[in-house]
């Protein structure tokens, strides 16, 4: 491809722009590489200030991390791309979520380790604390094809701007594909990749989800402020990530749960948080835990194909020795019908209460069902030992809480979020056997119209009550024998943490030893696919 070398060779220098910047024109820039973003758009879109030399940009691909170019970070790109794995060599600022440069908003955050890939022009930078508020770009496994249209975007050069303050975009076409690079022609006359926009995104519109194709790597750098454009090309290469997105999330949620003690472990609750169901962004559930020490964490589930990295970060929500050290049962679910969890739960002191919402800034929409047993003598939820919360009302957009009592009785309270704590029906009378039990999770196991009821038993043994409603149970399926390694869960809930599809669940596990099992698609014969998290 004549005119092509490689860009980091030419990457804008940051304090000879600003000088230089000051000479140009006030009037306003034609963008080269197309338009400018708009407020807000392709938010995922990051750049980077590497050392106060070098100008580049990158793509958040996890809430802690970009994925950008290994020669933004070479010492001499022209002679090589390696780059040396862990902290940059200079300090590297990251500004994320910042359509426009002079204005506020989005996150700054320094770069604090490099992984580079070896076969190509591409690093991962993991950033200090994870960004909020910016959807990270999608990946996926659809392959780069020649005649695709892609768009591209970065925060360098315009025809007239030679540090422009604005993200910029354009369309190009796929010319052709290779094992580790793209080669790109602008679909308009003015459409470049130019200096700055090394590691920027190209990446392809899919039903309103936007999901990553390749980063800049190479370009002739026509049309681009400061160049000759009779002696230069327009055309422009990528490094691929279409093949490699595996490797991709691998890295981007390697550390997420072993960066928390387990131990620690007071409650856990699985939900559609920060998602709701069905969403464009195909996520998993969300993981709600309290600790011991009363501090709360949402684990917002990951987009990724590998089941051994169900959540893409730990965002604490609630710091040690809040109310929630106060919580002594807790089950989430879909009670406003809103398409997103809430919480259900019993305090230590009796008081029941509903929260509609719960998200990255903590639980919304409080109503209290029943108030502190001091203040109504009658309270008997100071007996409901465990609780969960599903389908078991037959309302598809409600869920409905279901109780076993200390004396090992069972009850339904349907539609708590309209009817308060009066849908109340029995299940069981009390029970010894009951009493036994010392988890209970709603899951989606059997393909029912009514969830389906998970117990584990003190003495090890797993069994499921499928399609359990007003009624009562309908048959019971043990799958773990009595004496199994079952017996050492400490806490359990069950959630769609390996795929998108409330409809099939799987079981996650916090063990009494502080690892975490995750066990796919649980049906009437067992438990599949169990993998230790932690290990």
């Amino acid at each position: 491809m004549p005119g092509i070398r490689p860009r980091a060779a030419w990457i804008t220098g940051l304090a000879l722009s600003a000088v230089t910047a000051g000479l140009l024109t006030a009037a306003p820039a034609n963008a080269v590489v197309g338009e400018p973003a708009k407020d807000d758009a392709f938010a995922f879109t990051a750049k980077l200030d590497i050392g106060g030399e070098r100008s580049c940009s990158a793509a958040l691909v996890g809430e802690q991390w970009l994925v950008t170019a290994a020669s933004c970070f070479a010492d001499d790109p022209a002679r090589s791309l390696t780059v040396r794995a862990g902290t940059p060599k200079v300090r590297t600022i990251a500004t994320v979520g910042r359509t426009d440069l002079t204005r506020g908003g989005g996150s700054v955050v320094e770069v604090v380790e490099l992984v580079p890939r070896t076969d190509r022009d591409l690093v991962m930078a993991r950033l200090a604390t994870p960004v909020t508020g910016v959807t990270p770009i999608g990946l996926g496994a659809n392959a780069v094809l020649p005649g695709e249209d892609l768009w591209v975007a970065g925060y360098g050069r315009t025809r007239d701007e030679w540090v422009p303050d604005r993200l910029h975009h354009a369309r190009f076409t796929v010319d052709g594909v290779k094992s580790t690079s793209i080669s790109l022609s602008g679909k308009s006359p003015d459409a470049a990749v130019c200096q700055g926009d090394t590691g920027g995104p190209a990446f392809r519109e899919i039903g309103g989800r936007y999901e990553l194709a390749g980063i800049n790597s190479m370009s002739g750098q026509g049309g681009c402020f400061g160049t000759d454009e009779s002696v230069t090309s327009r055309a422009a290469a990528n490094t691929r990530v279409d093949d490699i997105t595996g490797w991709i999330h691998s890295v981007a949620y390697r550390d997420v749960l072993k960066q928390a003690n387990w131990k620690n472990v007071a409650h856990l609750a699985s939900g559609r948080f920060t998602n709701a169901a069905g969403a464009a962004a195909k996520r998993r559930m969300d993981l709600f835990v309290i600790w011991k020490d009363g501090s709360a964490s949402i684990f917002p589930g990951s987009d990724s194909t590998d089941p051994k990295t169900p959540f893409s970060a730990e965002h604490k929500v609630a710091k040690a020795g809040s109310d929630w050290k106060y919580a002594s049962v807790i089950a989430a679910g879909n009670f406003a019908g809103s398409g997103t969890d809430g919480l259900f739960v019993r305090w230590k002191d009796a008081e029941v209460t509903e929260y509609g919402h719960l998200d990255l800034k903590g639980a919304h929409n409080e109503t209290t069902l029943k108030k502190k047993r001091q203040l109504d003598p009658k309270n008997f939820w100071n007996n409901a030992r465990l609780i969960t919360v599903g389908r078991y009302g037959g309302n598809s957009l409600r869920d409905d809480v279901l109780v076993l009592w200390e004396n090992g009785s069972t009850s339904l309270y349907t539609d708590v979020h309209s009817k308060g704590l009066n849908g109340y029906s029995q299940l069981s009378a009390a029970a010894n056997s009951w009493k036994n039990a010392t988890q209970i999770s709603a899951g989606e196991f059997n393909g029912k119209k009514t969830s389906d009821l998970l117990i584990q038993w003190k003495d090890g043994e797993t069994s499921v009550f499928p399609g359990v409603d007003a009624k009562g149970y309908h048959g019971r399926t043990k799958i773990h024998d009595a004496g199994s390694a079952w017996k050492n869960a400490h806490i359990l809930t069950t959630g769609a943490f390996t795929h998108n599809d409330d409809r099939v669940n799987d079981i996650l596990i916090s063990w009494n030893n502080g690892n975490l099992g995750l066990y796919s698609d649980v049906d009437g014969n067992g438990t599949h696919g169990g993998i230790e998290l932690l290990k």
